[in-house]
């Protein structure tokens, strides 16, 4: 990225006065006509009379015009200086993202095999954790130091995508104490969908009763709702057993976060 005065991403970063002005303008924009400059002092944190000094430079320049008091639009002029400014910082936070810190993140993976410092690695999801073994793969990056095989290592440079997807949330509901409780569950369908699921969570005591008594202590019961969600989306298929008046407003945070899901109605008739 060159640097020099033609460039508008050098002008505006290396001048606070420019940035200033850069805020003045975009808080016109959006509230033209009826500019109140007490307002855009606050939200910058500085006094109005520093406003209404940029404003009046702004004017001279041909940036913006004024009709009547306190009634400003920017100009065209203003809004192609607005517009290249802002497409210069869109760029540079672009180019800090992809090609800054992606280069000096470090991310902690799970060695798959014994590693050495410099490999290059291909980077994968396993049982809901980040694996990185020799294996050439779609996602790959580079190792910081030697690990061996089950413990943490560092991967740099991580490029691609990972192959990965999301797991499903099997959603099972059981009876509050008021309509049997536990004891009004069928066990063998419990026992059935949990069996499969790598991750199971019980809401509820009767919940967490009712797969106690099926020989399935829960993996999770504090925290279950958002724990089976961030299991989910690491690619785990999950269980939840939840009482039925938390039922409804379970279903619809899976729905708000697009995760797939099955239910299962365990309450013995």
């Amino acid at each position: 990225m060159t640097q020099g005065a033609k460039n508008p991403l050098y002008s505006i970063l290396r001048s606070k006065r420019e940035v200033s002005r850069l805020q003045i303008l975009v808080e016109i924009a959006e509230h033209q006509p009826a500019v109140r400059q007490q307002e855009i002092a606050e939200k910058m944190g500085v006094t109005p009379q520093a406003i209404s000094e940029y404003i009046r430079e702004l004017v001279d320049e041909g940036m913006v015009s004024g009709s009547g008091r306190g009634n400003y639009e920017v100009t065209k002029s203003g809004i192609e200086w607005v517009l290249a400014n802002a497409a210069s910082l869109e760029s540079y936070a672009r180019h800090i993202r992809r090609d800054i810190i992606q280069q000096v993140s470090v991310w902690a993976a799970i060695a798959g095999e014994d590693l050495l410092a410099g490999d290059e690695v291909g980077v994968y999801m396993k049982d809901g954790f980040l694996y990185a073994g020799k294996s050439p793969l779609a996602a790959t990056g580079s190792v910081v130091a030697d690990a061996k095989a089950g413990t943490d290592v560092g991967v740099a440079r991580l490029n691609g995508i990972i192959d990965h997807k999301e797991g499903v949330v099997h959603v099972c509901k059981v009876p509050r104490i008021q309509h049997g409780g536990s004891r009004n569950v069928r066990r063998m369908q419990l026992l059935e969908v949990t069996g499969a699921a790598g991750m199971v969570a019980a809401v509820g005591l009767e919940a967490w009763i009712a797969l106690s008594a099926a020989g399935r202590r829960p993996d999770m019961f504090f925290g279950a709702r958002e724990g089976v969600i961030e299991a989910a989306f690491h690619g785990i298929t999950c269980a939840i057993v939840i009482v039925d008046e938390e039922f409804t407003d379970f279903l619809k945070r899976l729905e708000s976060v697009g995760l797939q899901y099955v239910i299962h109605d365990l309450i013995a008739s």
